[in-house]
């Protein structure tokens, strides 16, 4: 399948869903009472999926790579932030389990996909 649009690229469809569960998660009463961290949580998952659309619009590998890096970057930012969610009981274990394996499958998607794009500076 050729890639015509960022919408075709499979770790910008794994973003999305994370970012769908981060906000069915944040939006329960748990989070009610901390919008700081709720606001945070939904930003990082929002800045994931933005970067690598916005990157595959630069239309330059160089600048693809880069958006690819941030968006690895708020993939842990993220990570840190089910942490917190965790200790403050905001989140149980299990919902833990889910959200990082999922943050953690689309930061291994994107470092494939950046190993890949960078295999054809060789």
């Amino acid at each position: 399948m050729k890639i015509e649009r960022f919408e075709d690229l499979e770790i910008w469809q794994l973003a999305r869903e994370l970012v769908k569960d981060i906000y069915k998660v944040t939006s329960e009463s748990n989070f009610s009472n901390d919008f700081g961290l709720m606001n945070q949580m939904q930003r990082s998952a929002v800045s994931i999926m933005s970067n690598i659309a916005e990157g595959f619009e630069r239309k330059s590998k160089k600048e693809f790579v880069h958006f690819l890096y941030i968006a690895k970057g708020s993939c842990g930012e993220l990570r840190s932030q089910l942490y917190i969610s965790l200790d403050l009981n905001y989140i149980n274990k299990s919902e833990f389990d889910i959200y990082v394996e999922l943050a953690e499958k689309v930061s291994r998607s994107i470092a494939g996909f950046t190993k890949y794009l960078q295999s054809f500076d060789h």
